[in-house]
């Protein structure tokens, strides 16, 4: 940006700018949700299933030792 500008003729360029970003961000099309894209893609992995059951087990024995500490 040249040094001699203005403030109004910086702003002018910035305000630009952000136009010009705004009007490629709505011609974008939504980007489609995270959670859609992975629901189901762990269905019949026995790794999963582990890790699901031990995540189980591990809430299990914090409860154990919570109501030991009560």
């Amino acid at each position: 940006m040249n040094a001699n500008l203005t403030i109004e003729g910086r702003l002018e360029a910035v305000e630009h700018a952000v136009a010009e970003i705004k009007r490629e961000l709505d011609s974008r099309s939504p980007s489609p949700d995270w959670l859609d894209q992975i629901i189901g893609s762990f269905k019949d992995e026995p790794a999963f299933d582990e890790v699901i059951r031990l995540g189980r087990e591990i809430r299990k024995a914090d409860r154990s030792v919570e109501d030991d500490e009560s």
